[in-house]
């Protein structure tokens, strides 16, 4: 949980900004700036917890992978259950959990480039639906906005 105190004198939309005192308006500033490093803080935290978590069924399951793989994935369950069980396949519509967030759009991104780097020496062009990267806001918006309680 991330508590913040009430901090209605940093924003010109939210005060009569004529009355603040250069003081008062330092004091917010650094409350603000203090309450974005928590927020990121909690971003932080998810991305490590998907860089802890990423590709973990194929350890899990390295002789369903491997067996998958040896056909050139023409036998494909293992695949078809890497993207229920990670949420990073993103650019697929059976990889889009509906509760998309930007961490699975950076785990996406890094997913893809550190692969095709390290395999090919290249990158496939990364496109997703908008509609999945406008869910993703959202749903990252309101995530964050779950954890924080604010007190007066």
């Amino acid at each position: 949980m991330i508590t913040l105190r009430k901090s209605p004198t940093a924003d010109t939309r939210t005060c009569d900004w004529s009355t603040v005192e250069k003081d008062t308006l330092l004091k917010a500033s650094k409350q603000h700036i203090d309450d974005v490093a928590c927020a990121l803080t909690f971003f932080e935290d998810l991305l490590e917890h998907a860089a802890s978590h990423h590709d973990h069924d194929k350890l899990s399951g390295i002789d369903h992978f491997h067996s998958d793989f040896r056909t050139g994935f023409k036998e494909h369950g293992w695949w078809d259950n890497h993207r229920k069980v990670n949420r990073h396949h993103i650019d697929k519509p059976d990889g889009v959990p509906e509760d998309v967030n930007l961490i699975d759009v950076l785990e996406h991104v890094a997913d893809c480039v550190m692969a095709g780097m390290a395999r090919s020496g290249d990158v496939y062009p990364i496109t997703l639906p908008d509609e999945v990267l406008q869910r993703a806001v959202k749903n990252t918006v309101e995530s964050l906005q779950g954890t924080i309680q604010v007190e007066d």
